[in-house]
């Protein structure tokens, strides 16, 4: 929310969960799973928001988003019970490259030469390694956990901005960075991995680690975003990203992992790469679009509220699977989402 993505309008930073979806921050930015990227402005017949601020279809959208987005942690895990946390991360990529290729082709003559290295940042640190982070948090990490700790995209990408970009930290936002680190340590240290029901069989709350270097990529890749590649739209950002990264990825898959004999030998294989695929499938094409849209019918600052609505749709994902949650998790995801909430109302 991979992607896991975070999304920037106006002049402030406003992250969009990104699910690490497939391209880890790029799924409607990306975000998720893939990098976030600058929502397009709205085409002139986008009809005018209502005296609210927001339409009705502004909160389907945001509850279709929230769903899809939440729900690319449990797909990750079923695919991590047939595939290594290798695996899953390049096919992920490989997946979302593939199916933004003909969009990635239409585009890439157009990108001015000076900002493909910019690009190819933000794909590394925010769509590939994040793929790969997350899979590994999730082979010893409950997936709802997973899901809540992706909120913390918010807080890195704050404060790479500060620390690199020179973004302006008020103490509310300090607050909210400290309040959301806070409650990572009581909800992994108090509470625990959420038990043993993963792939692996055992529970590790210290790889939530991964986790936590992941979000802090999804935020050094909004930042980049926003403060390199101004002006181009999310489709071409997105497209462009995953073809730089996509060859070596689909490359790695085919020539230096087990995928293939997998696929062809292994009981369950199909079904599981099935689930990659739909998280890469939704959580980037499907969130990408519909995310842009939910921008046009409401506010940057409306559309990042699924942030909070994914925790909860992944804890519940995760307690139907079977995974065991305590009360100092539901707290330390209290005190997360308290941090976010401040970061994004602070001025």
């Amino acid at each position: 929310m991979h992607s896991p993505t975070p999304s920037v309008a106006n002049s402030s930073l406003v992250a969009k969960p990104a699910a690490v979806a497939s391209g880890g921050a790029v799924a409607g930015v990306r975000a998720a799973s893939q990098p976030p990227i600058l929502p397009s402005p709205a085409p002139a017949s986008i009809p005018p928001l209502p005296a609210g601020g927001t339409t009705p279809l502004a909160w389907v959208l945001l509850f279709i988003l929230a769903s899809i987005w939440g729900t690319s942690f449990i797909l990750m895990k079923k695919g991590l019970e047939v595939f290594s946390a290798l695996e899953l991360g390049a096919t992920r990529v490989s997946v979302a490259s593939l199916l933004l290729l003909p969009f990635a082709l239409r585009h890439v003559g157009r990108v001015e030469r000076s900002r493909f290295k910019w690009l190819a940042l933000s794909g590394v640190v925010g769509t590939l390694i994040p793929a790969f982070l997350f899979a590994y948090a999730e082979t010893k990490l409950a997936s709802g956990l997973a899901g809540v700790l992706n909120a913390l995209t918010v807080v890195f990408t704050l404060l790479v901005g500060a620390l690199l970009f020179g973004q302006r930290l008020t103490g509310l936002r300090v607050l909210g960075i400290t309040l959301g680190l806070v409650g990572t340590v009581v909800m992994l240290l108090l509470g625990g991995s959420g038990g043993s029901d993963t792939p692996t069989g055992e529970g590790n709350a210290w790889y939530g680690i991964y986790i936590l270097v992941a979000t802090l990529g999804y935020g050094l890749s909004v930042n980049v975003i926003k403060h390199k590649l101004g002006g181009m739209t999310p489709m071409t950002v997105t497209a462009v990203l995953l073809l730089l990264i996509g060859g070596p990825a689909l490359a790695y898959l085919l020539l230096g992992t087990g995928f293939v004999h997998k696929l062809a030998a292994v009981p369950g294989a199909w079904a599981a790469f099935g689930y990659i695929a739909l998280l890469a499938t939704m959580s980037t094409a499907v969130a990408m679009v519909l995310f842009n849209r939910l921008i046009q019918q409401s506010t940057a600052l409306f559309a990042s509220s699924s942030t909070y609505l994914i925790p909860i749709v992944a804890l519940a994902w995760g307690a139907l699977d079977g995974e065991a949650f305590n009360l100092w998790h539901f707290a330390g995801m209290v005190v997360i989402l308290a941090g976010v909430l401040i970061i994004h109302r602070a001025r």
